[in-house]
């Protein structure tokens, strides 16, 4: 019965397709999927939260405007059936060295201070994804401050 438990958890969490192409995209969506939850996180979601999430999967994946809006839809309707980080977070965790999870913390704290406002919702957001990303609170907290005092690229 455990076999059975955990062949149904792998098989939702590992990808059918394990071709290159296939993994890049699943880890494309899961980062994508956890900036548009913070993003989320706020109830007053503005124009210039979608677009830090946008800048940060072109800067991260080297994707032209077209694709990054593309997997930000996915991203939305994926974020809206998810009913928990951990799926998108293994996959993070499976592939990104510890400066890439920082770089993702950062971006994800751009998005989050886009609006010049950071909600209550959205500081807890990040804590429990940084918590799940295991980034150390030295790089989280840096990762912040520099978000907070560096206006975002366009």
């Amino acid at each position: 019965m455990l076999k059975n438990l955990k062949d149904l958890f792998d098989q939702l969490i590992a990808p059918a397709d394990t071709s290159p192409q296939a993994t890049e995209h699943s880890l494309q969506l899961a980062t994508a999927v956890l900036l548009v939850e913070v993003m989320r996180a706020d109830p007053d979601m503005t124009d210039a939260e979608r677009t830090a999430v946008g800048d940060a999967l072109r800067k991260t994946f080297s994707l032209s405007r077209e694709e990054s809006e593309l997997l930000f839809e996915r991203a939305d309707r994926t974020s809206r059936e998810s009913t928990d980080f951990f799926t998108f977070t293994s996959r993070v965790n499976e592939s990104f060295s510890v400066q890439q999870k920082v770089d993702m913390i950062e971006a994800m704290w751009r998005v989050a201070y886009a609006d010049g406002n950071l909600d209550a919702h959205e500081n807890h957001v990040m804590r429990r994804i940084g918590d799940l990303l295991h980034v150390t609170h030295g790089a989280y907290a840096n990762a912040k401050v520099r978000a907070r005092d560096t206006p975002a690229p366009h």
